[in-house]
């Protein structure tokens, strides 16, 4: 069951929502919050507790949209400055992924290049690896076009997406995003080069120790991949 869908356009409810979430927040907490992410998103000082309760109690008092609508209000969400409102449409997302058809690979690829870094592009990622479930057709093109663009948070979407997927994980393409950015010198890159391998390692071990001896990685991919081997 999809629930029920809103009674109010989705740019009425985004501004009922960041009332709330305005009153709610915490000024201090905002300050040192915007300064974490370097000064590049505004923050009503709600910690993750806070805001989710406010949006659980406004999913079951409006409703979530689907459709066009949700798409609509997606990207309303991104439009905004504050970052709490782009984890309500994150979560919104989350709770009607399952409704949505092969284009919606195109709304999330708008969320991960838009407002990006780590934490929402990390949630993407997540939704990125549930969608592919749902279309795999669409797994391999997406993965090597994301690869093979100059957008850092589109190739590390490209190597983590199936974080969770353990036994199911397509190594030959995890292997393959992974030496296609080897030469990189982005930390987050690198990093998420070392978690999905140290992610991989917990079903294959043996893999991951072969592939990380036989190739030239960074020193902090190979770190990160000998923690879970180093655990083994």
């Amino acid at each position: 069951m999809k629930g029920k869908q809103p009674s109010i356009a989705p740019r009425q409810y985004l501004d009922l929502l960041s009332e709330k979430f305005l009153k709610e927040g915490d000024p201090l907490r905002a300050e040192q919050q915007h300064a974490y992410t370097r000064r590049q998103f505004a923050y009503y000082g709600l910690g993750a507790p806070q805001w989710m309760a406010i949006a659980k109690e406004f999913f079951h008092e409006h409703g979530v949209y689907s459709g066009h609508q949700l798409e609509e209000f997606i990207h309303g969400c991104f439009e905004q400055e504050y970052r709490e409102i782009h984890f309500v449409g994150l979560q919104m997302m989350e709770q009607m992924l399952k409704y949505q058809d092969r284009s919606w690979i195109g709304v999330l690829e708008y969320c991960i290049t838009t407002q990006s870094w780590w934490d929402t592009v990390d949630w993407i990622a997540k939704l990125t690896g549930k969608h592919f479930q749902s279309y795999p057709e669409q797994q391999h093109v997406y993965a090597r076009k994301w690869i093979s663009s100059d957008h850092m948070w589109l190739q590390r979407v490209a190597i983590i997406h199936q974080l969770f997927y353990r036994e199911k994980t397509d190594e030959a393409l995890l292997f393959e995003m992974i030496l296609a950015v080897a030469d990189s010198k982005e930390f987050f890159l690198r990093k998420a080069c070392g978690w999905a391998l140290r992610q991989h390692a917990k079903v294959f071990p043996d893999h991951v120790r072969t592939f990380i001896e036989s190739h030239k990685l960074s020193g902090l991919t190979v770190r990160e991949a000998r923690k879970q081997l180093l655990r083994g």
